[in-house]
């Protein structure tokens, strides 16, 4: 499955909503999706819910928006994530860079602090 990726603006942040699959042919809509948001942003809010798959590759990309957003002065915060993908981002160290929270308004709410 291809990955699509809707962006909802949101007071405190920008939401990314992903959709499908993030492999290593994900960058292009996800990287795309970035730049259309990157600037003014202090936030973005990547919403996994309608995600069905991730591999390495799509952590790596996950890694490479990290240090595009961080470099920018950018938050990243994950909402949307199942179990499985919690324990992968805790593996990886991910969590410890990445906000991860149970819904979208505790999202919002560290995105605004």
């Amino acid at each position: 499955m291809s990955t699509t990726v809707d962006i909802v603006p949101a007071a405190s942040a920008t939401i990314l909503r992903l959709h499908g699959d993030i492999t290593g042919a994900s960058e292009a809509p996800l990287m795309d999706a970035y730049g259309q948001v990157a600037t003014g942003v202090r936030s973005i809010v990547l919403d996994f819910t309608g995600l069905e798959y991730m591999n390495s590759g799509g952590i790596g990309l996950l890694v490479t928006l990290l240090v595009r957003a961080q470099r920018a002065g950018q938050k990243l915060h994950a909402i949307g994530l199942s179990e499985h993908y919690r324990q992968i981002l805790a593996l990886t160290r991910l969590d410890e860079a990445i906000g991860i929270h149970d819904d979208e308004s505790a999202a919002l709410a560290a995105a605004s602090a």
